[in-house]
């Protein structure tokens, strides 16, 4: 008899959050989420984490937040592929943990390794005296979802700032895309499922 063809894909994700380049700042600490569509269903692992609070090492301008990723989704139709969203909080002059950068990257679409660096943004203050009491004040702007970042709507009426780098590795695997008829590329991965494809890291 034969067997019979698989309704969802799956997409296994992992690797970490590498490092943070914040040249004017330190003890910072970093924040990630999934966004993805309707029809996408995380089935393993984590859609979100946490890293410890890091410092500059001694020797590279750079904040290590070594952080890990491990999630599997699957889904019935690629529309929707995740994103993930990174958001870096530290202190202030205060001792209040205030945003310092968001960011969003999509999920590779093809199976491999990968190295991504995000550039990363923060809101801005409409004007002098809002940016001055809320520096005052310790609560600087700040999105109250950050998965916003991954959507479009309403973020052209926002106004901000660049600052920053975050680099991510992903390792990427999926499973039956090719047998729903979507080509992911000539590294798709049909039967080591569990294995991240031997590659160098493309940027």
């Amino acid at each position: 008899m034969a067997a019979a063809s698989p309704s969802v894909f799956l997409l296994m994700v992992n690797g970490q959050v590498e490092s943070a380049q914040f040249p004017e700042y330190d003890d910072l600490y970093c924040k990630y989420c999934f966004v993805y569509g309707q029809d996408w269903a995380p089935t393993a692992g984590l859609e979100e984490g946490i890293s410890q609070i890091t410092c500059k090492s001694q020797d590279v301008r750079q904040a290590l937040v070594w952080l890990p990723i491990d999630v599997t989704f699957k889904s019935t139709n690629p529309f929707g592929w995740p994103q993930m969203v990174l958001s870096v909080y530290g202190p202030d002059v205060f001792g209040n943990d205030v945003v310092r950068g968001y960011g969003a990257v999509h999920v590779p679409f093809s199976p491999g390794r990968y190295r991504k660096t995000i550039p990363m943004f923060v809101p801005e203050s409409t004007s002098k005296l809002q940016k001055f009491t809320s520096w005052f004040m310790g609560r600087r702007p700040e999105y109250t979802d950050p998965k916003v970042v991954a959507q479009g709507e309403g973020r052209e009426v926002t106004r901000v700032r660049s600052q920053g780098f975050v680099t991510v590795v992903f390792n990427v695997v999926t499973k039956d895309m090719r047998k729903l008829g979507y080509d992911t590329g000539p590294t798709d991965t049909q039967a080591t499922w569990g294995t991240s494809p031997a590659q160098g890291l493309p940027h």
